[in-house]
Parts: structure tokens; sequence; C-alpha cells
């Protein structure tokens, strides 16, 4: 797949979250039901596109360590994200009503380990992986200063407020069209690799 369907697939699938979740609560609940269900669908699929983008970002940083490392550690945030997501789904196609999807919660994530690894350090890694990505194409100068600014809004803007996810993600679409364009700089015509040690020209 063209990795630049991804950098768009993957803010706009994430913003999609934002607004079904939103939508999903205007009765003073979420879930369980069609908007829970389409929602966590739509973010799964951003999950899968950000994986692809990570996986093109560490060509452009030029598949040392770091970007190796952060990408590894980037898959096991996604891999754990997914779990979380998909033990949401099971949740709700298991319950009659919000309160019962509660007490399922409550069963699930008193298993060993799940609210740590599936809940706690395993969703930062993705994170984490995400802030450290771009920054290091911005130290190597590769994309403009402002990008990484435009990724951190998109991270700490749910943990202030979930509601405002969707500004988040309008952020981040503006800072992975500009890496879209840097991806499709640093290829030739014919669609091979360039050799990732030349200087790829920073999103304007």
């Amino acid at each position: 797949m063209n990795p630049r369907i991804a950098f768009v697939a993957a803010p706009v699938l994430t913003f999609t979250y934002g607004v079904i979740r939103i939508l999903d609560g205007l009765d003073g609940s979420r879930g369980p039901g069609l908007a829970w269900t389409t929602g966590h669908l739509a973010f799964i699929g951003a999950l899968v596109f950000f994986a692809m983008t990570f996986h093109e970002i560490r060509r452009l940083a030029g598949r040392g360590r770091l970007a190796t490392g952060l990408v590894a550690a980037g898959y096991i945030g996604i891999t754990t994200l997914i779990a979380q997501f998909t033990i949401d789904l099971v949740v709700g196609f298991r319950s009659a009503d919000h309160a019962a999807m509660d007490v399922m919660f409550d069963q699930v994530q008193s298993v060993p380990g799940v609210q740590q690894v599936v809940y706690g350090f395993g969703p930062l890694l993705f994170f984490v992986a995400q802030i450290g990505l771009v920054l290091q194409l911005a130290i190597q100068r590769r994309v403009k200063a402002w990008m990484p600014v435009l990724v951190i809004a998109d991270v700490l803007v749910p943990f202030v407020e979930k509601d405002l996810m969707p500004l988040g993600a309008a952020c981040l679409l503006i800072s992975f069209l500009a890496l879209a364009r840097v991806s499709r700089a640093s290829r030739p015509a014919g669609g091979r690799h360039r050799v990732d040690e030349s200087a790829v020209p920073a999103a304007a």
C-alpha cells in the first residue's frame, strides 16, 4: 500500500472515532450499541494505518537503532491498544446495557496484568513512539520544527479532555500531510526507495 494513504487514513479514522465517541455520549453514557461498535472499529483501523506510518517514518529517519527501537515500542503499544479496543467490542456485544458493561469490564480488568499492560503501560508506548519518531525527523532536519508540536498536541489533548480528540486528530492530519509530502519526495518516480543517508527535503 502507498504509505501516503496511511498518513491520511490514520488521523482521519482517529477523528472519526473522536466524533462518534462524542455522539455516543450525548445520552449520558457510552455503549453498547452501533455508535460504540462503529467508533471502536474506526480506531482499530486507525491503529493499523499508524503501524504503516511508523514503518515509513523509520525509513525516512534512516533505519537506525533509535528509530528501530521506537518503532518496536510503537508496535507493542499498537498491539495493546488493539487488544484494549477488542475487549471493548466484545464487552459491548455481550452486554445488554451500560451497567452490564461496567460489571464485565470490572471482571476483565481484575485479571492479573490486564489493567497494567492493556490499559496502562502498553498504550503509552504508542504515544511515546509517535512523538519520538517525529522528533527524530525534526532533529535530523528532515521535517520542520512545527511538525512535532502538532503531533505532541494530538497526543496530549485527549489526556486533558477526551472530547477534544477530534481537534487533536486535526492537528495530526496537518502534520501527517506534510510527512506524506516528505515521503513522496524521498522516493524516485519508479517507487523504489531512495538511499536514506541523503538529506530528505523538509516539509514546507
